[in-house]
């Protein structure tokens, strides 16, 4: 007998650019991504808005990021990237965390904005 499974759809590969502050034991979790991180490219400095500027224009679809006041500080509005705020950079704390951030990228589309609380305990 055979057995028919329905197909599954890949997820989609997601250009995802870490902020200085995003812990990088969380690229293992997403693999099936391309991940940078903003200090390889020598980004780690500049500010909020030149980030989303120069990310968006190197082709970048994600910036995870611990700087819980990037949308008060940045117009969101009519960007193309999407963001997910992580609430705690201490990777013990959000390794404990993984399935919540994965959904939140996997859920991420064009000039979204995410948040992933954290606990600090």
């Amino acid at each position: 007998m055979r057995r028919r499974f329905p197909l599954v759809r890949p997820l989609r590969l997601i250009r995802i650019l870490f902020d200085h502050g995003t812990p990088s034991g969380l690229a293992q979790s997403l693999a099936s991504h391309e991940i940078t991180e903003a200090i390889a490219r020598g980004w780690e400095r500049i500010s909020n808005g030149e980030l989303l500027t120069k990310a968006e224009k190197a082709g970048f679809e994600l910036l995870v990021t611990t700087d819980n006041n990037i949308r008060y500080q940045q117009n969101l509005k009519g960007r193309k990237i999407a963001i997910v705020v992580l609430g705690n950079s201490a990777w013990r704390m959000a390794r404990k965390h993984v399935d919540r951030i994965v959904a939140a990228v996997d859920a991420a589309t064009p000039g979204s904005y995410a948040e992933v609380e954290i606990p600090f305990k």
